[in-house]
């Protein structure tokens, strides 16, 4: 007779899983596990499964062995401590409270003391272990405050009566399931024919985690979630097991580092590379599986795109490939701006956006309306430009002032709410030290200290590496830390695109958790007094708001240059045969983006490019939306996203409009005193205000001249008005002082009084100049 040791038996546990598990261990016994395995102290068994009570831990230093779930489920106790303070967040004492808690009650299900876990039903006083209560059929609620449920009050599923007749397959195992109001079957409240066994629902839980558990039939998340959650299931607040493999996708992370030219004129060899210099290899912009030293192929700058021999023979083959689109990016932003907008993009020459200065002029009505075009003006333009085409100056010149009204509207209805969500500020303040030369750690740091909590005030203390003793704690420089770090995100590699954002797929930054950490500084900025964002591309906002699955991607958000020329290059075939080379070429592209469908006719085209979009675009960067979400929910920002979306995407999508003299009449309010002559005050203010605004457009810049974003930074420490508004509001108060006064603290500004308008504007222009290029410096 063999007999099985306790080593024998742990390795025998990886190669049974579920039942076969159970099933081994009643042949052979527990006497191994009772020698080698201390009970735990809740239920008093020794047995150590996890996939039903939880991981079994034993801390020899405080004499106490515990299943996870036992703890977990226990009526007595709460986890008052961090996550790395006694046992999962449960302190010491209170684990042994509950112990001598539960010693008093009385199991009903196996009539052994130290039952810790009660009904939470109203009048029901059944207690039992939470073995037991497995054993029994109770439901326990891993979620909110762990309810636990007996045998006669727990919830249960609907089902009709037809449905109870059939039988239907496990879309997990595979073997049937009688469709049965039972324990062991669950139905899924998305799916009208999708049937699960208990056990393997379970199983895939703890496998998938929180973010990949989902039904397996119509990948819904949030309603399937929430019924299994009520249903008993345990969803681990943890990554997927596969994803917590260590360097199982480390392949992908390699780059492509050699030079493939035929004749390389680097010293030190074909692998060398020097970022920033001439020795930096760049890699095709197509395929990314050649290179090329900068030198060795006459590039002056890492800028200019680049296709290696392969790639220029397909599109020589596809006939989009000529002479005058081999330029380079570079060479091509130096011709006459009218004759390039108008032209197809060549496959060097990253697309346009819509944010773009050249779009701008694409559409104005004064260039689209000429008659004189050039002879590129005969490719088909879209039909959004063609309409353009037709409309008069005045006809578009109206409808732009109608947009800016509208804009407008939503910006205040959008400031009311985020004033709303701001009420659950408390004065408690945290103090954040940014360093000036690092925003973005030092803000990461400070959003994960201990103490930081979004409903705390925020006071910023700004230093600096090369002199730490100067500091800045102004309440203008909240203000300032907001704007910087907005503008870290947008150009950060969290995002991608030219002017408009969409996420991008940084495997680093999702394992550090970072694209939760920036929706969370994004949500927190826009409550506590942060700039406008106005760089999500509508798709990226669309998908926050109405979710991934119904939204329809467009060509203008694929950034990466090779993906669009390959979209493009289906886009436009204008035959059959054409089209299934194009497809024959791309074939290693279209199966790893999962896109690869039969091509029988022309028309299937429309679907390939939906589908390679869908995939490029929504699909691929599905986990940085799902976290980048949650760290929006701060607050209650994204639900307020999701009930006023056209408020909101005036300032996630629109840049807010340049300030005007208009502008900043309305904002500040007058005050004076008694002895002081508020109308001569208010019209050397205005005059000046609208002297500022003409001469901004026509000296474009210079450090001599003051602008209307200067006035706002002096009087109240932000160049923008933030979407939320100002607290307190901006005032301006006439005093009998010789030069202004910028107090940051009160939004307010303190302005001379003076005989004539040229000395209030002398002393305007004087200070506000030298006061801001003395904080520039």
């Amino acid at each position: 007779m063999v007999i099985l040791n306790a080593l024998d038996v742990f390795n025998m546990s990886f190669l049974f899983h579920g039942r076969q598990l159970e099933k081994f261990t009643r042949m052979n016994g527990n006497r191994h596990f009772d020698v080698q395995s201390p009970p735990c102290l809740l239920c008093g068994r020794t047995d150590d499964c996890p996939e039903k009570y939880g991981e079994k831990r034993t801390y020899v230093e405080y004499n106490l062995t515990v299943h996870y779930y036992c703890l977990l489920m226990s009526s007595g106790i709460w986890q008052r401590g961090e996550e790395d303070e006694g046992v999962y967040g449960f302190l010491i004492t209170d684990i042994r409270k509950e112990v001598n808690r539960a010693a008093k009650l009385k199991c009903n299900i196996c009539k052994k003391k130290g039952a810790s876990i009660g009904c939470v039903a109203p009048k029901c006083k059944r207690s039992y272990h939470f073995p037991c209560g497995v054993q029994k059929e109770c439901i326990f609620q891993f979620m909110e405050d762990f309810r636990s449920y007996c045998w006669e009050h727990k919830p249960v599923q609907k089902f009709s009566v037809k449905e109870s007749r059939e039988s239907s397959q496990c879309t997990i195992c595979l073997d049937l399931v009688e469709q049965l109001p039972l324990y062991s079957v669950l139905k899924s409240p998305c799916c009208k024919n999708a049937w699960f066994h208990r056990e393997c629902l379970q199983y895939q839980a703890l496998s998938a985690g929180v973010f990949f558990f989902r039904c397996t039939v119509c990948n819904n998340k949030n309603k399937f979630q929430k019924e299994m959650l009520r249903m008993g299931i345990h969803i681990p607040e943890k990554d997927a097991s596969w994803e917590l493999e260590e360097n199982a996708y480390q392949d992908l992370l390699q780059c492509y580092q050699h030079c493939d030219v035929r004749r390389c004129l680097c010293k030190k060899g074909r692998d060398y590379n020097e970022p920033d210099s001439k020795w930096e290899i760049k890699r095709c912009q197509c395929c990314g599986s050649r290179g090329t030293h900068l030198a060795c192929s006459s590039m002056k700058s890492w800028e200019q795109n680049w296709e290696c021999v392969e790639c220029r023979s397909i599109f020589a083959k596809s006939g989009n490939y000529s002479k005058q689109q081999k330029r380079s990016l570079a060479a091509s932003e130096k011709t006459d701006g009218t004759t390039c907008l108008l032209e197809e993009p060549s496959p060097k020459c990253p697309r346009q956006s819509s944010g773009s200065p050249h779009s701008f002029l694409l559409q104005s009505p004064k260039i689209m309306c000429q008659s004189n075009l050039t002879p590129c003006s005969r490719l088909e333009l879209p039909s959004s430009n063609r309409m353009t085409m037709s409309l008069s100056p005045l006809m578009s010149n109206r409808n732009w002032s109608l947009r800016k009204k509208h804009l407008r509207q939503q910006r205040r209805e959008v400031s009311n709410i985020l004033k709303e969500l701001k009420l659950q500020i408390n004065t408690k303040t945290t103090r954040l030290n940014i360093n000036t030369e690092n925003i973005w750690n030092s803000a990461l740091k400070g959003f994960r200290q201990r103490n930081f909590s979004p409903t705390n005030a925020i006071e910023i203390k700004f230093t600096s590496c090369k002199n730490r003793l100067k500091t800045d704690t102004s309440d203008g420089s909240k203000h300032r830390f907001f704007q910087l770090l907005m503008l870290h995100l947008q150009n950060s590699s969290l995002f991608e695109g030219s002017s408009v954002k969409n996420l991008s797929l940084d495997s680093q930054a999702l394992k550090e958790n970072l694209y939760f950490e920036a929706g969370k500084m994004i949500a927190v900025s826009l409550i506590h007094g942060g700039p406008s964002l106005g760089f999500f591309s509508k798709t990226l906002f669309n998908c926050l708001v109405y979710g991934p699955e119904n939204v329809k991607p467009a060509l203008e958000d694929v950034a990466d240059v090779g993906v669009a020329q390959t979209i493009k290059m289906i886009k436009y075939s204008n035959s059959l045969s054409s089209l299934q080379s194009t497809v024959h070429d791309c074939y290693e592209f279209l199966a790893a983006a999962e896109c690869l469908r039969p091509v029988t006719a022309l028309c299937d085209k429309n679907m390939l490019v939906n589908d390679i979009l869908i995939h490029h675009v929504i699909k691929r960067i599905i986990l940085p939306l799902e976290s980048f979400s949650q760290g929006l929910k701060t607050l209650g920002v994204l639900e307020k996203m999701q009930m006023h979306p056209d408020a909101f995407s005036s300032i996630f999508c629109h840049k807010p409009e340049r300030l005007s003299a208009e502008t900043l009449c309305d904002l500040f309010t007058i005050h004076c005193s008694s002895d002081v002559n508020k109308a001569e005050g208010a019209d050397f203010w205005m005059h000046y205000l609208q002297d500022v605004e003409i001469t901004a457009k026509f000296e474009q810049g210079g450090e001599s001249v003051v602008t209307l974003e200067d006035i706002l930074l002096f009087g109240t420490g932000s160049f923008s008005i933030p979407p939320i508004g100002f607290d307190p509001e901006p005032t301006v108060k006439f005093l009998h002082i010789r030069y202004p006064v910028g107090n940051r603290l009160l939004n307010c500004l303190e302005l001379p009084i003076t005989k004539t308008y040229e000395q209030f504007k002398n002393k305007m222009e004087f200070t506000i100049r030298n006061t801001l290029r003395g904080e520039r410096e």
